[in-house]
């Protein structure tokens, strides 16, 4: 493939069965861990936080509404992932924080597959690793952003 438009067309169908194989992925992890998928995608983006955020915040970085992304806390805190503490800035609210042992209580499952992951990525110099690095970042903000768009769309 030398020209654009083909490159463009196989990134369009890599990105498609990329999606599809880490959608059947995070149902497997989620089935092996206990939970629903969209608990996993939660405890990994609370992972990437750099302190305790509000169930608002939830909402915001999953998609879901402030009503599922309660229940979705409430779910996650009875399986004793996440904990709800204090906001030291206003008492009216709460900050939700994952529990200390929940990276432990997912390592276990999450070590084939980062191993392999990490396999995959091997091949690549530092330079290309930036490529992909940036291209993920971008196409998940417009993903971020369409998704935004189609909700206020339907709503």
């Amino acid at each position: 493939m030398s020209n654009r438009a083909e490159l463009l067309a196989r990134v369009v169908e890599e990105s498609q069965r990329h999606y599809a194989a880490y959608s059947l992925f995070n149902q497997a992890m989620a089935d092996r861990i206990g939970l629903h998928p969209t608990d996993v995608q939660c405890i990994a983006l609370l992972d990437l936080e750099p302190g305790p955020v509000t169930t608002g915040e939830i909402a915001r970085l999953t998609g879901l509404s402030s009503g599922s992304a309660s229940r979705l806390v409430d779910r996650l805190e009875k399986a004793g992932f996440v904990q709800r503490q204090p906001d030291p800035h206003d008492r009216r609210r709460a900050l939700v924080a994952l529990a200390p042992d929940a990276a432990a209580r997912t390592a276990e499952a999450w070590e084939v597959p980062g191993k392999a992951f990490g396999a995959a990525l091997e091949r690549y110099t530092v330079e290309e690793l930036g490529i992909i690095a940036d291209y993920l970042h971008r196409t998940a903000e417009v993903g971020r952003d369409q998704a935004r768009r189609l909700t206020v769309e339907a709503g």
